[in-house]
């Protein structure tokens, strides 16, 4: 059965869920504050660099089942209410609730009666046991329902989802039906269960898989100490069903919005509840610790030692974002690898497909063109793992760099056709190879 949902925000979690639920058969309306942004859609111009997001909005758009507007008011004649608000991290790292703390109330003065009201954000375990209360009422029924999307594959996150958890109290109720029937196109399996879990169930995902990466970063360490290649230790682990191979994919760290914000948020929380949460914690030191050995494989690179000077050293960057598939730079390993780079004296000439710029690093160079990072370069790094990096003429690189070696932080290259170039590669966790020069 089609609802009339609606949207309070327009942002990636905000957006990729109106466009989806109005491609599920559903009418949507979505309710962002900026102006520009909600005339922008209204026009069918999405910004967010996200594969199918903008054929679905105009698809919306098209039908009739999509509008945007700033006007909370046409929210009151919605039957769900979706809050997709922002919970950036506080400088303490708790999560920072002022915008949602802020809207519900007066979502409380406009919803009619029965109107379910669904967290799909982010929020601390035991936000949605607060929103009757902030509400003011207690005919608007609240549910959990987190979202579990990875940037760059979010619409078919969207459509085709592993589970659906939706958590209400008492678990099962009608209004957690009403929610779960939105996805009955989607054929996933639902889990209903309490608030507190469904909350916690994000949290959990995400910092387990950030405990995972960094534990294929500590192998990563370990193989270059016993001339092992962590390449054929993950895929080995991998085999096994109970571990799978994803994310044993050694790098410079984890980022994003997700991984970092809500591992701190988990371990905040753990703290609050006086329970040591070690293993977290020491994921976050691992990951931590990435930027640096990244820095030193240049340093090793470029002077032959991993104490060695960078000053005026020109060093290619290839990647900037947080990881392939997207243009996000929001706690990008990559650009966090970059500055310490920046910082060691080095000149930076960087290349990302989705990036064109950098806010304020003006020390940074941003080209349009991947074979300018190799001009008299003294080394070139990889540090996002777009696959057209591996389709680049490296030939033709080798005889722009003033040395040509390449550290790549992602193992993304293939050193046996990178030395046939004429480059040495470096790679994370891997045996050494023999280089070109001495």
């Amino acid at each position: 059965m089609a609802e009339h949902i609606g949207i309070v925000g327009a942002g990636y979690v905000g957006l990729t869920s109106a466009a989806c639920f109005a491609r599920l058969g559903h009418r949507v309306t979505c309710v962002d504050a900026d102006e520009s942004k909600v005339d922008e859609l209204g026009r069918g111009v999405v910004s967010i660099a996200e594969p199918g997001l903008a054929g679905l909005v105009a698809q919306g758009l098209g039908d009739g089942t999509l509008t945007f507007t700033t006007a909370q008011a046409e929210l009151h004649g919605t039957d769900l209410v979706f809050l997709c608000l922002p919970t950036p991290p506080a400088e303490d790292g708790r999560p920072d609730l002022g915008v949602l703390e802020h809207v519900v109330p007066q979502l409380g003065r406009l919803l009619r009666p029965g109107c379910v009201v669904v967290t799909k954000s982010t929020v601390p375990v035991g936000t949605a046991a607060r929103l009757p209360g902030l509400l003011g009422r207690g005919d608007l029924p609240v549910a959990a329902n987190p979202e579990f999307l990875r940037e760059g594959h979010a619409v078919e996150d969207f459509l085709h989802p592993d589970r659906v958890v939706v958590g209400t109290d008492p678990p099962g109720s009608a209004a957690a039906k009403r929610v779960a029937r939105l996805y009955e196109p989607a054929g996933a399996p639902v889990v209903p269960t309490d608030s507190a879990s469904a909350e916690l169930a994000k949290y959990a995902s995400n910092a387990f898989l950030a405990v995972k990466l960094s534990y294929v970063n500590v192998l990563a360490e370990l193989s270059e100490c016993f001339g092992a290649d962590v390449r054929e230790v993950a895929r080995t682990m991998g085999l096994d069903a109970r571990i799978g191979p994803e994310f044993l994919a050694p790098g410079p760290g984890w980022g994003g919005s997700c991984l970092p914000k809500d591992t701190s948020a988990l371990l905040h929380a753990a703290e609050a509840a006086g329970v040591d949460f070690g293993i977290l914690r020491d994921a976050v030191r691992v990951n931590a610790r990435q930027r640096a050995r990244a820095v030193r494989a240049v340093r090793q690179a470029v002077t032959g030692s991993p104490a060695g000077s960078l000053a005026g050293a020109r060093v290619g960057l290839l990647g900037l974002a947080f990881k392939a598939g997207t243009g996000d730079l929001r706690d990008s390993p990559a650009l966090a690898v970059a500055e310490d780079l920046v910082r060691a004296g080095a000149e930076l000439t960087a290349y990302d497909p989705a990036v064109g710029s950098v806010p304020g690093a003006g020390a940074i160079q941003v080209v349009d063109d991947p074979y300018l990072v190799a001009k008299d370069a003294a080394a070139l790094i990889v540090l996002t793992e777009w696959p057209e990096f591996r389709d680049l003429d490296w030939t033709r690189l080798a005889a722009s760099a003033a040395r040509p070696v390449v550290v790549d932080t992602r193992n993304l290259l293939d050193p046996a056709a990178l030395a046939e170039a004429g480059f040495a590669h470096v790679g994370v966790g891997t045996r050494a190879h023999p280089t070109p020069f001495g």
